[in-house]
């Protein structure tokens, strides 16, 4: 019989829990495209619709499918949230085009023109579709200079960013740090999958090995996936991350001592993780030298995200083991973990 303090405390941790229900993963990546020709600046972008609100989606959708009305919206919005300049001088959007990809495959592309009073010495771009698609939007820009190509990674907090054009190309490396710095902080479902994996993860030692295989294994799968040596669909890897917060929380319910070896659990299903943070840099088409830099800075930025959790969280946890409520705590939380992941669980089977 579940102990009425234990209830109440799990039914709070609920609360808390799915009230960041929307921020869970909802990320969407957008692969943009800046060409320069003489004084025009070309720029493409290419949205996965599924990824998008419903909002967005329905109108790109329609966009792209040839609703006068709709594409004319759509055009608007892609003057509104970006833009070019040449020094300090505005470049003038031209034509605009929406189109919808004909392998069925739900992408879309939005297409303009600047027309710069020159041409640019040094290009500054501005991209602001996370007002539009969510916070947790991000755009990844390969602009092709006749200096070599470059790299911009754009989101909510980061949305303009410059290159020169008569420089040789390189990543911009401190964009990639701080998307993936991003990236894991809004990844819930990362987030309180190891959240559960720590609950019950006994010794201050077994939290150690624990952390360093979890970090160990996305890493190896997130660089095998963003290199192209290995992949796995989002339709199979999206509910295995939410099923493992399940798998674990419910462990944690079922045992009062820690599982012996949990770092082997925290090592499995890591590597799936890992496949979820490559979604980022996935389809980033980059040469192989700037991938690998890009790769290595957004990795930074993912484990230095997940230390800074750690940091927080591991005095609380060991505080939390010394005192005579902790096997309340540790199994009100844990179940309260189980029903989030759960609604995630069916939400990627059912509603993805």
């Amino acid at each position: 019989m579940i102990h009425p303090t234990t209830l109440r405390a799990a039914l709070a941790v609920l609360l808390l829990a799915t009230g960041s229900l929307a921020l869970a993963h909802t990320s969407s990546t957008g692969l943009a495209k800046v060409s320069v020709d003489g004084a025009t600046v070309t720029y493409r972008l290419t949205l996965v619709l599924p990824e998008l609100p419903e909002g967005p989606r329905r109108l790109l959708a329609a966009a792209a499918d040839g609703d006068p009305a709709a594409a004319e919206q759509a055009v608007d919005e892609l003057r509104r949230r970006v833009g070019v300049r040449t020094g300090e001088a505005e470049c003038r959007p031209g034509r605009a085009t929406v189109r919808g990809s004909r392998l069925g495959d739900g992408r879309v592309d939005l297409e303009m023109a600047f027309r710069c009073p020159e041409a640019p010495s040094r290009l500054s771009l501005r991209d602001d579709w996370a007002a539009l698609f969510g916070e947790h939007h991000q755009t990844l820009a390969r602009v092709e200079v006749p200096g070599g190509p470059h790299q911009l990674a754009f989101s909510a907090s980061q949305h303009e960013g410059s290159v020169e054009v008569a420089a040789g190309g390189d990543t911009h490396a401190s964009g990639f740090l701080w998307l993936g710095f991003e990236h894991i902080l809004s990844g819930w479902d990362h987030l309180l999958f190891l959240a559960a994996l720590l609950l019950r993860g006994g010794t201050l030692r077994s939290i150690l090995k624990i952390i360093t295989a979890f970090t160990l294994a996305h890493s190896i799968t997130l660089a095998a996936a963003v290199l192209g040596l290995a992949s796995l669909s989002p339709r199979f890897v999206e509910p295995v991350i939410a099923a493992s917060i399940v798998w674990v929380a419910i462990e944690n319910v079922r045992q009062d001592r820690p599982p012996p070896r949990r770092w082997l659990a925290g090592f499995a299903f890591g590597l799936v993780h890992g496949f979820g943070f490559a979604t980022a840099l996935q389809e980033l088409s980059l040469p192989p030298w700037p991938l690998a830099k890009a790769l290595v800075q957004f990795n930074l930025g993912v484990e230095g995200g997940q230390a800074l959790v750690v940091v927080v969280v591991l005095p609380l946890l060991v505080w939390l083991q010394r005192t005579r409520w902790e096997p309340r705590v540790v199994k009100a939380a844990s179940m309260g973990l189980a029903v989030v992941g759960s609604i995630w669980f069916v939400q990627r089977i059912f509603f993805a």
